[in-house]
């Protein structure tokens, strides 16, 4: 038999009298993968070994079986320390013929061919590249995303912000240049008659809108101001400041304390400090030339993802930055189908929705965007609704390419029911809360849930003036069908709260973590809705909420303490599912595979979901 018969035939007698003769008179676990140590080369005369690979989830995958006249553990001992490749169930009674390691070994030494046959059998395994990944697992980039971690506990106060360089709005172009070069700054804020400021001056914008345009440099500095002013708290920390920053698209950011302005932050300068940070990466995803490279960016994101929860970073922040780089490379693929397809004929804006819309992606994610176009005369209506579903069209088309799957309940603004007008929008909305049903109040839902991303933020804004008007309508209907849906889903704990509630998915018992999740983003929504807030992150709004005395502290920190910590759960499992386990990420989780804290954790936070859905069935509904 292979490999023996390569060896002399005096060397196989002498062979047989090494070998130890082992009995297994019922089925068990023998070897775990890259975990046992191997003393022998196991030779089955009878029975069989049932050999595979766990991965994250305990499935099991690659299975094989070694009957009768096959060895097991020479790749092992040769090529992984000494460590078995892959998981050992020896069935009821097999019969093995042990060769002890260090004879083993030392008939490798002697006979290069029956080494060979160990070499080369491993060599061939390797090429099946999932066989090859479970072997040895795909590690993370040794670069390290958080070499600094006082991006996460440091506050901007402690940071040496830049002085504020001034000059006032009547001031000649040229001599507002030589006050920057005087100054060295490359940013110069512009003042009006009461010295407060009005916009800001770049060195881009001196390129920009003088040079380019041949302006007549001795013109009042106020011509070319630009704006909008974008600032932040001193008590804010440096990772909220630097996700601003990418958020408002600005690379200066005014730092304000007490009520006034104190000094500025250079985007350019916190990232150089920060080098190795995600955000240095959010950078890399701006600067990225083209759709496969924007690709190949998203591809790192479940590493930068298990470094930062490894590290202990809340998942919150992890949500942001995901989300941080989706709306960064949405709108790399906007400007460049724009600056394919040219100009729109018409004002517009692109905003996106659903978890995407409330900062709150996680590594399962699909597109959730629609179009509000501005209102054009009756003969040019069609001509430009069909540029902006070809524009929708295209945009989506290259984000699903680069891995921003296209949304399989269809809420896409290259469908023709998400793209419209503003006052066909206006129209919706009213509908939407006027003839509630549950059909509507999804939609409502999903669409309350949005944020700006790219265009005429304008007309978002006189979306939201509109809808806040409408919201100060009597709602009860609209309201109670916003709870009743919110209350479909119950926290998968049986009526003893002592077991969990599961179903079967590809063998195991399972419960879905989103939907488990989704009361406290669904029923904070209602609140939020009932009392015109309009932030759109579900921790921003239970803070909101807060603030306005609709939760008390201790309901405020259950709820937040809750959602984080399944929202942290999801994130470390589909992270692990892409990087260890070769597989598309889901939402569903083995209660088996966890800790007994995690699991009593658990079960207490499901209690308090519990508790929050009674609260708000007696709340909005009138009934238990």
């Amino acid at each position: 038999m292979a490999p023996f018969n390569l060896l002399p035939e005096e060397v196989v007698r002498g062979v047989v009298g090494l070998l130890e003769e082992v009995q297994y008179s019922s089925e068990k676990l023998l070897y775990q993968q890259d975990a046992s140590k191997l003393r022998s080369l196991d030779i089955i005369a009878e029975g069989a070994y049932d050999t595979f690979f766990y991965d994250s989830d305990q499935h099991k995958r690659l299975p094989e079986t070694y009957g009768p006249g096959t060895c097991y553990g020479g790749m092992s001992i040769l090529l992984n320390k000494k460590r078995s490749l892959r998981t050992v169930a020896v069935r009821k009674g097999t019969r093995v013929l042990q060769l002890p390691r260090r004879d083993f070994r030392a008939l490798c030494l002697a006979y290069e061919p029956f080494f060979h046959y160990f070499t080369a059998r491993y060599g061939e395994r390797m090429l099946d590249e999932e066989y090859a990944h479970f072997v040895k697992p795909a590690a993370p980039p040794e670069q390290n995303y958080l070499v600094a971690d006082q991006l996460f506990s440091r506050r901007i106060s402690t940071l040496e912000v830049r002085q504020l360089v001034t000059c006032p709005g009547e001031l000649p172009i040229y001599e507002a240049a030589q006050r920057m070069a005087a100054a060295k700054v490359s940013c110069l804020f512009v003042t009006d008659a009461h010295e407060a400021i009005t916009g800001y001056c770049t060195d881009i914008t001196l390129r920009d809108s003088v040079i380019a345009r041949r302006l007549d440099a001795s013109r009042p500095v106020a011509e070319v101001t630009a704006t909008p002013l974008v600032s932040i708290s001193d008590e804010a920390y440096v990772y909220e400041a630097i996700l601003r920053m990418f958020q408002t698209k600005t690379r200066y950011l005014l730092v304000e304390k007490a009520g006034r302005y104190v000094g500025f932050l250079s985007r350019n300068k916190l990232l150089s400090d920060l080098a190795q940070s995600p955000f240095m990466f959010i950078q890399a995803v701006k600067l990225a030339q083209s759709p496969r490279e924007l690709k190949r960016r998203w591809e790192m994101v479940p590493d930068i993802v298990n470094q930062l929860l490894s590290r202990g970073v809340k998942a919150d922040i992890v949500n942001q930055v995901i989300s941080t780089v989706v709306d960064t490379i949405s709108l790399k693929v906007i400007e460049q189908v724009l600056a394919e397809q040219g100009p729109a004929p018409a004002r517009f804006v692109f905003m996106v929705l659903g978890s995407e819309g409330r900062k709150e992606q996680t590594l399962v994610t699909d597109q959730d965007n629609a179009i509000i176009y501005e209102d054009k005369a009756n003969e040019h209506r069609e001509e430009v609704r069909a540029w902006f579903l070809r524009f929708a069209t295209t945009v989506s088309d290259e984000l699903n390419h680069i891995g921003l799957h296209f949304c399989t309940g269809g809420f896409m603004a290259k469908n023709p029911k998400w793209t419209h007008s503003l006052s066909h929008w206006k129209r919706n909305y009213r509908q939407w809360m006027s003839e509630s049903n549950p059909e509507t109040v999804m939609q409502m839902a999903t669409f309350f849930d949005c944020h700006y991303l790219h265009g005429d933020a304008a007309l978002m804004q006189e979306l939201y003036d509109f809808l806040r008007e409408e919201l100060t309508q009597p709602l009860d209907r609209f309201l109670f069908y916003m709870t009743r849906n919110a209350l479909q889903y119950e926290p998968p704990l049986t009526s003893f709260l002592s077991r969990f509630r599961t179903f079967e998915q590809e063998g195991q018992r399972v419960f879905d973590l989103k939907k488990a999740m989704s009361p406290i983003v669904d029923l904070v929504r209602v609140y939020a809705l009932r009392h015109q807030v309009f932030e759109t992150n579900t921790g921003q709004r239970l803070a909101r909420l807060r603030e306005l005395g609709v939760f008390k502290e201790k309901e405020y920190q259950e709820l937040l303490q809750a959602y984080y910590y399944l929202m942290g759960m999801r994130l470390q499992k589909q992270a692990r599912q892409l990087i260890n386990d070769r597989e598309a990420p889901t939402n569903y989780l083995d209660p088996s595979t966890l800790t007994q804290v995690e699991q009593v954790t658990l079960k207490e936070i499901f209690k308090v979901i519990g508790d929050f859905q009674l609260k708000i069935k007696v709340s909005f509904t009138k009934s238990l």
